[in-house]
């Protein structure tokens, strides 16, 4: 099996996304869909271990690498500086994709002779739940409920997990890394860390920076607590490989439902809406990402893209950034070269704010819905669609088709009754996984250009390991 492994992981995971199609489509034509749907349902129990395993390592590895970037920095004030550089970006960003959205919508005029009158109205529900309602929520959820409740797949997985950790402090051990005392705390908090998966991101970000920025106050440079947190981190992020090489299979099991359950057909239907979202995500990955790396740094746009492949390849297939995370945070520290300081700090924050796909999304939606049922537009509307989308994409949870239920926000832009909101959310939901996969990707992409740049500007950008990407 030693060639499987020498396979670069997104070949691996491109394999799975191919062969999970092609299988999906079989199993169905062959065995009908009744039958066929329940076979795939079995076999996506795979993807939704693969997904929980990341779900629940996100906490710990969000808590030790953002406590060691902020540790890395050595001064305080710098991650102000930083903090400023990367929200500015990621408004700026997100400016640019309602444009593309809007102007996508335009274009292709996806609603233009819709028939919604064989949609079910959907209602919409408490999920659509903004950014004031998340961060109410936060001070009273219970960070341990999902743990406590006694689900035996958190707790098989827990179990996965905390072994993994352990395997990997022993063997850093057997290495000749002479630091048993970090090893086993390492253990202990990436075990809290995993146990405490129900915490909310934002929280865990707020929390690890203050105590970052207290033990810069308080320790000394390369002391005890640098040196522990140095080494969690890279711990940490050796779990996440581990987790990692399980992505070929999650990704076949999680495609082939969706392939088989959708069908071609569900693309016929919605063809000028897909080709609309999916075009818009690819211009805003080329023009507006690729302007920044190309132009703006100066630096080689192919392994830029070449780096993040891993990292596009499993939010493709999962449509989640945050569960994404661990695999962003590898992918722009070792093959784009930037510092744990500024991709610990900056990834973190993007998987939360950070919704481009979604902000470009919403926009096409909105004038979809105004074709469909025709909506008269005047000019002012497509600015106030533009700010309102950007606005709801920030509190957008990092988990499919959460942007889908911001809609009704948008859309009260102008005037849009609730019973056509229900019918145009109603007629999209079938197959809204197959945009939001597409919208993950520009998402996952936004937070490593952000990163990079950042990290250039920064002057905490190794640019040798950039630039050799292409080469490997």
């Amino acid at each position: 099996m030693a060639w499987w492994f020498e396979i670069k992981l997104w070949k691996r995971v491109m394999l799975g996304l191919v062969l999970g199609v092609v299988f999906g489509l079989a199993v169905t034509q062959s065995m009908g869909m009744e039958r066929g749907e329940a076979l795939l349902s079995d076999i996506k129990v795979i993807g939704d271990l693969f997904i929980g395993l990341i779900r629940l390592v996100i906490i710990p590895l969000i808590f030790m690498t953002l406590v060691a970037g902020v540790l890395a920095l050595g001064d305080p004030a710098k991650l102000g500086t930083i903090g400023i550089k990367t929200i500015l970006l990621y408004l700026v960003t997100t400016f640019f994709a309602n444009i593309i959205g809007l102007t996508m919508g335009t274009l292709f005029r996806p609603g233009a002779g819709v028939d919604l009158g064989t949609a079910e109205p959907r209602e919409i529900t408490a999920e659509a739940a903004g950014f004031w309602d998340r961060v109410m929520g936060m001070i009273s959820k219970n960070p341990f409920e999902k743990f406590l409740s006694g689900d035996p797949m958190t707790l098989g997985l827990t179990a996965v997990l905390i072994g993994i950790a352990v395997i990997v402090a022993i063997r850093s051990l057997n290495k000749g890394e002479k630091l048993p005392r970090a090893a086993w705390g390492f253990v202990g908090l990436f075990t809290v860390g995993v146990m405490a998966a129900s915490g909310d991101i934002l929280v865990v970000i707020f929390a690890s920076i203050i105590l970052g920025i207290i033990f810069l106050f308080i320790g000394q440079e390369d002391g005890p607590v640098d040196r522990f947190f140095n080494y969690a981190s890279d711990k940490v992020l050796g779990v996440t490989q581990w987790i990692m090489e399980l992505a070929p299979f999650g990704v076949f099991a999680l495609i082939a439902y969706v392939a088989g359950t959708k069908g071609i057909e569900t693309f016929t239907a919605i063809f000028w809406l897909v080709m609309a979202v999916y075009l818009g995500c690819f211009l805003h990955m080329a023009v507006i990402y690729g302007g920044i790396i190309k132009f703006g740094l100066r630096l080689p746009l192919i392994n830029f893209f070449r780096g993040i492949l891993d990292a596009q390849m499993v939010a493709y297939s999962t449509s989640s950034s945050s569960a994404t995370l661990p695999v962003t945070i590898s992918n722009v520290r070792e093959n784009l070269g930037v510092h744990k300081s500024v991709a610990g700090s900056v990834l973190p924050l993007g998987a939360t704010i950070n919704m481009d796909g979604t902000a470009l999304y919403l926009g096409i939606v909105a004038l979809f819905t105004a074709q469909a049922f025709g909506y008269t537009l005047e000019p002012h509307h497509y600015g106030l669609i533009a700010v309102t989308a950007a606005l709801v994409s920030i509190g957008a949870a990092g988990i499919p088709s959460a942007s889908l239920f911001l809609l009704a926000t948008v859309l009260q832009v102008f005037d849009v009754s609730p019973e056509h909101t229900a019918l145009v959310v109603g007629f999209i939901f079938p197959f809204d996984r197959l945009l939001d996969m597409m919208r993950t990707v520009v998402n996952v992409t936004g937070d490593a250009t952000v990163a990079t740049t950042v990290a250039k500007w920064e002057g905490e950008l190794d640019e040798d390991i950039f630039r050799t990407t292409a080469t490997q």
